[in-house]
């Protein structure tokens, strides 16, 4: 079966004063219907102007998208024309923006905020859209939900605000749901509380989910495959056992050192990932990890490694010249 998403070689960079930021350089991977793909990387990694690619949301100038193809249900989104693509944005594709506290409008009631896209791209009138509506809040578990749609955002918890966020984006029942750092503004309750409530929601109404987070311990139960992404580009992917049991790029062993286990002495300190993400205005030739990498050689600053298969389970791809000789003494975290 073809994938629902497809991206092959997405290129997108910006334009700046100090020179060409390549904010994601070269990505590909795909995405079947039904299935949640995780990204994961530091911030300025690429993940968020990776999602943003999709929907074409990048504001130019400065951004620009260069190269690659988006292919969705079979049709390149490149190509659309800019009505074409407002039409798919919401109706066959829904974005959960990061940072709830501030990606509602807060002049407009909760109602409003889910009715106006009903009424756009389902045509709904504004009783099946009140209708639809109700039914939306009650499916993502707010209580109480004719009160709560009078209500504006700042009347609501951040945890309420996300679950609106979630509502919004299943309005229109899109085969795809983009979660950009869906968690970031909430406690650890509440995070899983909303990682629960869209695992379950995805599940149940066969809707294919990427999530889009710097936290590898976020998405170890909620992911089928991860992406780790590194100074715009993919450096290892695979399913999330092969990625959690057996890493083969040493940022993605880097990252899962540096998360808190519960398995571990309480004296135990982090290990945290040494150094600082790269200016991507002065990239060299080599691999973009190397000033950070505890297994970099010399092989490392004469070019940059393509991702290829590593480790025992076929679909399992690192960028990395030494992902063959990492044992996995140097893999435990």
């Amino acid at each position: 079966m073809p994938p629902l998403l497809d991206i092959r070689g997405l290129h997108t960079e910006f334009r700046t004063s100090a020179g060409t930021v390549r904010a994601v350089d070269g990505i590909s991977y795909s995405v079947q219907a039904g299935e949640t793909v995780a990204i994961v990387g530091e911030s300025g990694s690429g993940k968020s102007v990776g999602a943003m690619s999709i929907l074409r949301l990048i504001p130019d100038p400065p951004g620009r998208i260069t190269a690659g193809e988006v292919l969705f249900d079979g049709q390149d989104l490149l190509k659309l024309t800019e009505e074409q693509m407002r039409q798919l944005r919401g109706s066959q594709i829904g974005m959960i923006f990061q940072e709830p506290m501030t990606s509602l409008n807060p002049v407009l009631t909760i109602g409003r905020q889910i009715t106006e896209t009903l009424e756009q791209h389902r045509g709904a009138t504004p009783a099946a859209a009140r209708e639809r509506a109700l039914e939306l809040l009650g499916l993502v578990g707010i209580a109480d939900a004719a009160r709560r749609l009078k209500q504006y955002p700042h009347q609501l918890s951040g945890g309420m605000r996300q679950r609106i966020m979630i509502a919004i984006a299943l309005a229109c029942e899109p085969k795809l749901i983009i979660a950009d750092e869906p968690t970031t503004a909430l406690d650890v309750t509440i995070q899983a509380q909303i990682l629960e409530l869209m695992k379950d929601l995805t599940q149940r109404l066969n809707i294919a989910l990427i999530v889009i987070t710097h936290n590898l311990g976020v998405v170890a139960r909620y992911a089928t495959r991860v992406n780790v992404m590194y100074a715009g580009r993919i450096v290892e992917s695979g399913s999330a056992a092969a990625i959690y049991h057996d890493p083969r790029h040493p940022y993605t062993i880097a990252l899962l050192r540096s998360v808190p286990r519960l398995d571990r002495p309480r004296q135990a300190r982090l290990d945290p990932v040494e150094g600082q993400p790269p200016d991507l205005t002065r990239l060299d030739a080599g691999c973009a990890f190397r000033p950070r990498c505890r297994f970099a050689t010399d092989a490392c600053a004469a070019g940059r490694p393509v991702l290829a298969q590593a480790g025992l389970e076929d679909g399992h791809l690192a960028a990395c010249f030494n992902s063959g000789s990492l044992s996995h003494t140097d893999q435990a975290a």
